[in-house]
C-alpha cells in the first residue's frame, strides 16, 4: 500500500498520531474481516486492505480509535500513540492505514461537530463537514409550487423535503402546468425563497419535476428561472417523443420522481454533490447538467437514468462555459449518444439496425422527409459522418450544403473544403482553374497503397460493378499535393454520349488516398442503393475524419492495410491539404451561428452542438438562418464555397 502525500488534509498524519484525533470513520462504513487484511465500504467507495496475519488486529485497534465514542476513541488513541513510537514498523503500518482511508474518503472531520436532523446520519456518510451541511439545511426554507397543492406529487415532494430537514411548505401556483411542480429554496444565508419579490426570487435555488401518463423528469438545479426553462423544453421533448399512452401509472412513479427531485434541492443546499455524480457513469458528458428521466416500462416496472443535458436555454452564468472542444475520435464518438438521446436529444440517432456492415458499414436514421443512410469503413465513422450531415440538413432548412458541421474545427474545415472543390457538389463550377489540372494514371496494378487496391477490388471484384476512374492532380501548396479521383460505372455501347453515371468522387492529399477513398463511396453507394433505395440522402465518406483518429493507439501488427493506420496516415497529411485546399479555392470557412429570427429548433440544435463541443461553419454567403459568428482560427473568407444539390441518394462528400 502506498499513501499519496499530496491528499488534502493528510500532511498532519505524517508527523504524529497525535493528529489522528481530527478524525472519525464515516457513518455507515461497513467492513469484512479476512484472514490477512480487512475490506471496507462507504457509500460510494470501497478499500481492501491485505497484508499479514496480524492486519485484522491492527485494523480493529485503529477502528477503536476512528470511533465516533469520544471517550472510546481518544483512550484507544492513546494506547495507539505509546505503542507506536515515531520511527517504528508499527507507526508506518497505522500511517500507510490511515492515508488509505483518507484517499478514499472514508474517513471525515470531528471538529464540525454531527449534523442533525433526520438527515444527519446521510450527511455523515457524504458531506465533507456534516455539522455545516446539517447547518445549512436548517438556516434553509422550500417552498413547493403546483397548479394542484394536494396531488401525490406535491405531497411526496413536501414530505421528503421535511425528512431530510429542510423545512418546506406548499403553495398553489395556477400558473405551472398540472403535473409539474417548482421546488425553490433559500440560499445558505437565509435569503427568501420565490414568490416573496423579484429579487428573492433571483437569489433562490430550483428543481423542476413533472410526470404525466407513465414518463416524468426532474430538471438540474439552478436559478427558478434556468428551472422553469429546463421544464417546459423537457416536457416538450417528452411529449413528442412518447410513442402511445401505457398501463396505468405506477403509484410509485410520482413518489420517485419527488423524491429524486428533492434530494437534487438538498444537496445543493446542503453542498453536497449531485446524485448523478455518485454513479460515475461514463456515458455522461462532463461539464454538461444532467436530468432524471424517469419511466414505467410495458413489464410494469420504473426505470430511472440520469442523462446529460444540453438544454436549449442557457440562463444561469454557470450554464454557459467555453466550449469543449473535440480532440479525438472517441471524445466525438461519446458526444453522439448525448445529441440522438432519445428523450433529451435533439437528433435521431444512427443505428445500423439490418443493415449490412460488410464490405462497408452502412447506418440509418430519420431526417426531415424520410431516411439518411451514411456509410464508411467502420460503423463508428458512418455514424459520425450521419450525425454531421442530420444536423446540416436541420441547420440548413433542408439543404445539406450551406451550413457545414464537424466534430472539431478540423473535422468540420476539411469536409468543407472538400465540398468546395467536389466537382459534383460545385454543381459545375469549376473552383481550381483548368492550368492547374492535370490527369494522373492510375491502375490497381501499379497502386502503392492497399486501401486502394483494396476497395477498388471490392467493387469490381465482390460487387461486380463495372467501374472507371479517373485521377486529377489539382494542384500543390502548402507543400502538400492535392489530387481528385471520380469512379464512374462503365458506359456500355449503346450508351454511348450519355453523361457516365459517377459512383463517387474524392479529394485527398496523394493519389492513392483519392482513389482509396472515392472507391470505397462508391461501395457504399452500391450497397445503399441495394438495400435503401427510397433513403433520402446518402452520405459518403472522406478523409476529414481521420483528423480525429490520429492519437488513437495501434497494435504492432497493424500497418497500412488495417483502417487505423490507414486514417493514422491521413491524418498526419490533413494540415498540410487543407492548406493547399484554402490556396487553390481562394475560401476559408468561417464560423456559423443561427439569426435571431431563426426557428426555434436551429437554435436547440446550434446550442446543443455547440455545448457538445461540435463545430458549426458557413459554407456560403446565402446560407439560410445565419449571422455573421465569430471569425474562426483560419482567417476571414475571401471565396464563398458553392452550394450542393440535395437530390435522393446522392450528396457531397
Amino acid at each position: 500500500m502506498t499513501v499519496d502525500q499530496a491528499a488534502p488534509g493528510t500532511q498532519d498524519v505524517f508527523d504524529a498520531l497525535d493528529s489522528l484525533g481530527r478524525w472519525r470513520l464515516r457513518p455507515g462504513v461497513s467492513e469484512t474481516v479476512l484472514h490477512n487484511g480487512v475490506h471496507l465500504r462507504g457509500w460510494i467507495t470501497s478499500l481492501t486492505l491485505e497484508g499479514g496475519d496480524g492486519l485484522p488486529v491492527l485494523w480493529g485497534r485503529l477502528a477503536e480509535a476512528l470511533a465516533a465514542d469520544e471517550e472510546r476513541s481518544g483512550t484507544a488513541r492513546a494506547e495507539l500513540v505509546r505503542a507506536a513510537p515515531a520511527g517504528s514498523p508499527l507507526r508506518g503500518a497505522l500511517l500507510t492505514l490511515i492515508g488509505q482511508l483518507l484517499d478514499h474518503d472514508l474517513l471525515v472531520e470531528r471538529s464540525g461537530g454531527e449534523a442533525g436532523g433526520g438527515a444527519g446520519p446521510w450527511l455523515g456518510a457524504v458531506a465533507d463537514r456534516p455539522a455545516a451541511a446539517g447547518a445549512a439545511l436548517a438556516r434553509s426554507r422550500a417552498r413547493v409550487l403546483g397548479a394542484d397543492s394536494d396531488s401525490p406529487l406535491a405531497r411526496a415532494a413536501a414530505r421528503a423535503l421535511n425528512r431530510a430537514g429542510l423545512r418546506a411548505e406548499v403553495v398553489e401556483a395556477a400558473e405551472l402546468p398540472d403535473g409539474q411542480l417548482l421546488l425553490v429554496a433559500s440560499r445558505h444565508d437565509g435569503s427568501p425563497g420565490a414568490g416573496q419579490g423579484q429579487e428573492a426570487a433571483e437569489s433562490a435555488i430550483a428543481v423542476a419535476v413533472g410526470v404525466w401518463a407513465g414518463l416524468g423528469f426532474v430538471t438540474p438545479v439552478g436559478s427558478v428561472a434556468q428551472a422553469r426553462a429546463d421544464a417546459e423544453a423537457l416536457a416538450g421533448r417528452l411529449h413528442r417523443r412518447k410513442a402511445s399512452p401505457p398501463a396505468p401509472e405506477h403509484p410509485a412513479l410520482p413518489v420517485l420522481l419527488a423524491s429524486s427531485a428533492a434530494q437534487r434541492l438538498v444537496c445543493a443546499v446542503a453542498g453536497v454533490r449531485d446524485p448523478s455524480a455518485e454513479a460515475d457513469d461514463a456515458r455522461l458528458l462532463p461539464g454538461l447538467p444532467t436530468v432524471l428521466i424517469a419511466e414505467q416500462e410495458p413489464s410494469g416496472g420504473l426505470r430511472g437514468e440520469y442523462r446529460s443535458w444540453p438544454g436549449p436555454a442557457l440562463v444561469d452564468v454557470d450554464r454557459i462555459r467555453p466550449r469543449a472542444d473535440v480532440r479525438t475520435l472517441s471524445e466525438a464518438l461519446a458526444r453522439i449518444p448525448v445529441l440522438t438521446d432519445r428523450w433529451a436529444g435533439v437528433l435521431d440517432e444512427p443505428d445500423p439496425g439490418v443493415l449490412p456492415q460488410l464490405p462497408a458499414a452502412l447506418v440509418r436514421c430519420a431526417v426531415a422527409g424520410g431516411d439518411l443512410v451514411s456509410g464508411g469503413a467502420r460503423a463508428d465513422l458512418a455514424r459520425l459522418e450521419a450525425v454531421c450531415r442530420a444536423a446540416e440538413l436541420r441547420l440548413g432548412g433542408g439543404r445539406s450544403g450551406p451550413v457545414v458541421v464537424g466534430a472539431s474545427l478540423e473535422h468540420a474545415r476539411g469536409r468543407a473544403l472538400r465540398r468546395a472543390v467536389d466537382r459534383e457538389a460545385a454543381e459545375g463550377i469549376d473552383v481550381v482553374s483548368d492550368d492547374r489540372r492535370a490527369p494522373v494514371p492510375w491502375s490497381p496494378e501499379t497502386a502503392r497503397h492497399p486501401q486502394a487496391a483494396h476497395w477498388w477490388s471490392v467493387l469490381v471484384g465482390r460487387l461486380g460493378v463495372g467501374a472507371e476512374v479517373a485521377v486529377e492532380r489539382l494542384g500543390t501548396g502548402g507543400g502538400a499535393g492535392v489530387f481528385g479521383a471520380r469512379v464512374v460505372r462503365r458506359r456500355h455501347r449503346t450508351t454511348v454520349g450519355a453523361p457516365p453515371e459517377l459512383l463517387g468522387s474524392a479529394v485527398e492529399a496523394t493519389v492513392d488516398g483519392a482513389v482509396a477513398f472515392a472507391a470505397l463511396s462508391a461501395v457504399v453507394r452500391v450497397q445503399a442503393a441495394a438495400d435503401t433505395p427510397h433513403a433520402r440522402q446518402l452520405v459518403t465518406p472522406s478523409g476529414a475524419a481521420a483528423v480525429l483518429a490520429r492519437s488513437a493507439e495501434m497494435a504492432p501488427w497493424e500497418d497500412s492495410g488495417w483502417t487505423t493506420a490507414w486514417l493514422a496516415e491521413a491524418a498526419g497529411r490533413e494540415p498540410g491539404l487543407q492548406e493547399a485546399l484554402t490556396g487553390l479555392t481562394g475560401w476559408s470557412p468561417q464560423s456559423w451561428e443561427p439569426s435571431p429570427g431563426a426557428d426555434a429548433d436551429v437554435h436547440v440544435l446550434w446550442s446543443a452542438l455547440r455545448q457538445c463541443g461540435f463545430t458549426v461553419l458557413s459554407a456560403g454567403a446565402d446560407t439560410p438562418n445565419a449571422r455573421p459568428g465569430p471569425r474562426s482560427a483560419s482567417g476571414p473568407a475571401s471565396h464563398p464555397g458553392p452550394g450542393t444539390r440535395p437530390t435522393p441518394m446522392e450528396g457531397p462528400r
